[in-house]
């Protein structure tokens, strides 16, 4: 059209081409149509300055979409909220917040869009005083009651770690679909609200509202160790009832689920069946067969990965290393973390250092551990020097433990987990000194060790116990049976281990 001249080009024919200026492909024809835009004086033109700035942030260049939006003379509300959104989408969330505030205090009204994205740059930054007051805009506009609306402010208090605010709005809807589902799930589960996920789902499918595979993706991620099998198992027929079960996340999902909830047979079941595989699905594979011990299948599948033409990402390696870590196999560790850096220019983060530091810890090349923290190139976290204590309790050395857990408390001063193992190590070694030192230090710093629990599933029914529990209906008839069993293992020869018994007052109490 252009290269014949027989018409001319104007306002709508320039906005209709930048709609489709979309990526990074297109950043240099994006900047030949604004050169037209400036040859035909249409620079001015509020419609085609919007089309500017929307089709610069959707290419990338965000200083071509700034400098667009700041040589306006006017500018309406979709200038502002193409500017807003854009930045948000692209992750600069504080400079998208900051231009929100300046547009509420000028002429021109935010519109739904507008308080959308500003929710979004509030959950990027987490952001919760700032988001409540969006909350507080919009429930004076009478808007808080939008689909939209709801969803991101969902996400938004989810984000921010608020769960009660999330569900208050959840349950405060009048009508609920898919996406609201979906995001209080990932809310839930975000922030290890694992069972209040799942209550959440059965309700929902319960009450008859529609569920897609957004949805049964977002809840099977919830499932683990204290997750009931039967009711996952439950899902499942849910998800082939309603033919999901060919959809690759809902697949992915289902590994996962029968994975940890320790199901290793339908786990391979549900990958054997799946028509198509990605990424995503080798990991969740490898890393079952990692955490059920069976290290030669999890690299024979790697081998199956590369073959398919899929490259393993630092998720693999990661897998790979706790399959390494679980058998011993040292040499072969160390060659997949060379391996990710040479062959696929992947670099480790700090979790596949500190599996290399259990790997060495468990075979008991605790100084060659030390060593490999000291070779580091950035400073070592606190999972690496977790790693390095952890593997000190495991072979009984507390002078690295010390040094270890010296470490710990100067990076994660309220964690508890440096005294508890400390303290093990002590006790391990009969240095009931020291173990009780530990534990004055650690109740002197205000530190308290969260109560551990064991679960157990019977007749569909997951059964939670924590140390002395007295709270069990049935809990009189368990004791008497645990005590029957104690009485036959010390019978067989059985020594009780006081390395894990933190307290007790004599040999007979302990017994």
């Amino acid at each position: 059209m252009y290269n014949t001249g027989s018409c001319r080009v104007d306002q709508a024919t320039l906005t209709t081409i930048l709609s489709s200026c979309s990526g990074p492909d297109f950043v240099y024809l994006n900047r030949m149509i604004h050169g037209l835009a400036l040859l035909y004086g249409y620079e001015g033109d509020i419609t085609v300055g919007n089309a500017l700035i929307t089709s610069y942030l959707k290419c990338g260049c965000f200083s071509s979409g700034r400098q667009v939006f700041d040589e306006m003379t006017e500018k309406n509300v979709v200038t502002w909220t193409a500017m807003i959104s854009g930045l948000a989408q692209n992750e600069f969330y504080e400079e998208s917040l900051r231009l929100f505030v300046k547009m509420c205090d000028g002429l021109v009204e935010p519109n739904h869009l507008t308080y959308l994205s500003s929710l979004l740059a509030c959950s990027g930054l987490q952001a919760l005083r700032e988001g409540c007051q969006v909350h507080g805009l919009l429930w004076k506009l009478g808007i808080e009651s939008d689909l939209r609306i709801e969803s991101a402010l969902m996400d938004m208090y989810s984000k921010c770690g608020s769960m009660d605010d999330a569900l208050r709005v959840f349950e405060s809807a009048q009508v609920l679909d898919e996406v609201s589902m979906t995001v209080i799930l990932a809310g839930f589960a975000q922030n290890g609200f694992e069972e209040e996920a799942v209550q959440v789902f059965v309700k929902m499918v319960r009450a008859g509202n529609e569920v897609d595979p957004n949805t049964v993706s977002a809840v099977l991620g919830v499932f683990g160790v204290g997750t009931s099998l039967a009711l996952g198992r439950q899902i499942h027929c849910l998800i082939i009832k309603k033919r999901f079960d060919s959809n690759l996340f809902v697949s992915n999902g289902l590994i996962n689920m029968y994975s940890k909830c320790g199901t290793l047979e339908q786990t391979v079941k549900v990958f054997d069946e799946m028509a198509l595989r990605n990424s995503i699905s080798y990991n969740s594979m490898i890393a079952a067969f990692a955490r059920h011990g069976n290290s030669s299948r999890a690299f024979q599948l790697y081998e199956e990965m590369k073959v398919e033409g899929l490259e393993p990402t630092d998720v693999t390696f990661l897998s790979l290393l706790h399959a390494c870590s679980h058998v011993g196999l040292v040499g072969k560790g160390i060659e997949f973390v060379e391996l990710m850096e040479r062959e696929f220019g992947l670099t480790p983060r700090m979790e596949h250092y500190a599996c290399v530091v259990d790997m060495l810890g468990r075979a008991g090349l605790l100084n060659e551990a030390k060593t490999f923290i000291e070779s580091l190139p950035s400073n070592p976290g606190i999972l690496v020097w977790q790693a390095l204590l952890g593997a000190c309790s495991f072979c009984g050395d507390s002078e690295m433990g010390k040094y270890a857990a010296d470490k710990l408390f100067l990076l994660a001063p309220d964690s508890p987990a440096p005294y508890i193992l400390l303290a093990n190590i002590y006790s391990g070694r009969g240095r009931w000194k020291e173990r009780a030192r530990t534990i004055r230090r650690m109740k002197d710093m205000g530190v308290t060790k969260e109560t551990g629990i064991s679960w157990v599933e019977v007749e569909n029914k997951v059964h939670s116990f924590v140390v002395y529990d007295q709270m069990h209906s049935q809990g009189e008839v368990i004791y008497g049976v645990l005590l029957e069993l104690f009485r036959h293992m010390r019978d067989e020869g059985y020594v009780p281990d006081k390395k894990f018994i933190l307290s007790y007052s004599n040999q007979d109490e302990s017994e």
